[in-house]
């Protein structure tokens, strides 16, 4: 990302790390405009995520999730919340740290778990839960890594992490 002020900032970071919730409360601080690429897609296919995995594949998932971000980043003063796996592509992560700051959250496979506990998660529709989530985040942490800056959330309240969301702006 170019020096000075971010033009946006993007949260990753693997599912039920707090990016939705972390990114709206970073963007009414900010007086931003709040994105979550997800809803962005959901409300684009009159369908949910899950709908669009099950029915057309991640593939095809990955393929609208693609173009909206390009959509999104052409556009400035942003805080976008993106799908977990939208960072494995390499054009997508290669966009977002030009477009804007990208900041990954992360948190413990337990809290994941815990957090997901019930929940619909497209990802985690496997009977071990746990080795899935395990899996995904050790296939994903290195390129979680090459985020701008990291924010454990493990110990942290939701203003906590957006508290450090704003200071790594600065």
């Amino acid at each position: 990302m170019p020096a000075g002020a971010p033009k946006n900032i993007a949260l990753t970071g693997f599912m039920a790390v707090g990016k939705t919730d972390v990114g709206r409360k970073v963007a009414r601080r900010l007086g931003w405009r709040f994105v979550d690429v997800d809803r962005a897609i959901e409300r684009d296919e009159g369908r949910k995520v899950q709908e669009i995995f099950h029915r057309d594949g991640e593939a095809r998932f990955r393929l609208l999730e693609k173009q909206k971000l390009k959509e999104i980043l052409a556009r400035e003063r942003q805080v976008i919340a993106t799908g977990g796996g939208a960072v494995m592509d390499e054009e997508n992560l290669a966009l977002l740290k030009e477009k804007a700051l990208l900041v990954c959250l992360t948190a413990k496979p337990e809290t994941i778990l815990g957090r997901v506990r019930g929940g619909k998660r497209p990802l985690l529709d496997v009977a071990d839960r746990e080795t899935r989530v395990r899996e995904l985040m050790s296939r994903r942490a290195p390129v979680y890594a090459q985020a701008h800056a990291t924010i454990d959330t493990e110990n942290l309240s939701i203003e906590q992490v957006v508290e450090e969301v704003l200071r790594a702006v600065q």
